[in-house]
């Protein structure tokens, strides 16, 4: 249930409205507006009055039922977007975000190198792996803390903020000691008690979509975050499995659209892992931009040919700069910028 208070609504009826709240045992989310304050009701799965209490607060306009599972993710209790803050710039405005960078910390020479490529083409974070959940235990696995020391360095030289990925509820302090954004890969979207550890740590977070998990299910996910009160998610589309193999995934462009209407965080694509060889990412990341999408997160290497991981789809740096010069374009065309 979502409580709509009138416009000019004081700061005082807007608490006595919360503290009702929280005596009958639910937990209260607030989302305020320029003209109004809308208050989320959220809790336990029972049954809750039809809200007639609560519209003979003063203060109160109306009360609405939020039918969809998640609640805090919908545009219901949350019309405007979120703008989620990013090293001085905002994901989710008209200004498009580009992360960068190849999928593991490989070396220093490597991270330095591909992370100026990436600051000169016109990327505006860098992205790299640490810790690298892998189909098979014999293939690389990240180089740990090391990685992470390494992506801080990239980032002092360069200025770009750092988004790596987080794998175990027990690291999720480390790694916010060195990145700006936690990733959550594919296959930990479903890890909820790592979800309630990144909700609880406040920091920003990336969030992927499972490789076989529908859009819903992707906004249960943000859920468990946002009910940390942790607002501060972009949601990513990587594609999904299905019958198809001549690309490494199937790149759902359909969820793009969906999720813009369904929820107010912000969607980033990824092409990289959505097509799988870099020779379709350039075509899969402007259909991406043209369908609304908020940013990419797109992988390049300096040499593809060695990377330990992900080479196939690795743009090399001169790739990513006539990708972005096109993308530019793309971006013209749907009203954004680069």
């Amino acid at each position: 249930m979502i409580i709509i208070m009138q416009s000019g609504a004081t700061t005082k009826q807007i608490a006595s409205v919360v503290t009702r709240i929280k005596e009958l045992g639910y937990g209260a989310h607030l989302s305020e507006g320029q003209e109004r304050t809308i208050i989320g009701v959220v809790g336990e799965d029972r049954v809750l009055m039809e809200g007639e209490e609560f519209t003979l607060l003063d203060g109160v306009e109306r009360t609405m039922r939020v039918t969809s599972p998640y609640k805090l993710a919908s545009r219901d209790f949350h019309p405007a977007n979120t703008l989620v803050p990013l090293n001085g710039s905002v994901v989710g405005d008209i200004k498009l975000t580009l992360i960068a960078g190849p999928c593991s910390v490989e070396n220093r020479t490597q991270m330095l190198e591909t992370a100026h490529a990436v600051k000169e083409a016109g990327a505006t974070a860098l992205r790299g792996g640490a810790y690298k959940p892998r189909s098979s235990p014999y293939s690389f696995q990240g180089l740990g803390e090391e990685g992470l020391e390494l992506l801080a360095e990239a980032r002092e030289a360069t200025g770009l903020p750092i988004v790596t990925e987080v794998m175990d509820p027990a690291l999720v302090p480390l790694v916010c000691k060195y990145a700006d954004v936690l990733q959550i890969g594919a296959r930990n979207m479903q890890n909820y008690t790592l979800l309630n550890a990144v909700g609880e740590s406040q920091h920003t977070v990336l969030l992927k979509r499972g490789l076989m998990s529908t859009m819903e299910e992707l906004l249960m996910s943000a859920e468990y975050i946002l009910a940390h009160g942790n607002n501060r998610i972009m949601l990513c589309e990587r594609g999904i499995r299905t019958f198809e193999t001549y690309t490494r995934n199937t790149f759902d462009i359909n969820a793009i659209p969906v999720l813009k209407l369904k929820t107010h965080l912000p969607i980033l694509a990824d092409p990289s892992h959505a097509t799988g060889k870099r020779e379709y990412v350039a075509a899969a990341s402007k259909a991406a931009i043209a369908a609304g999408a908020d940013g990419l997160i797109i992988e390049v290497h300096c040499n593809p040919e060695k990377a330990l991981s992900d080479g196939a789809q690795s743009l090399r740096p001169e790739q990513f700069a006539k990708l972005v010069t096109d993308l530019r374009r793309i971006a013209e065309a749907v009203d954004r910028t680069l």
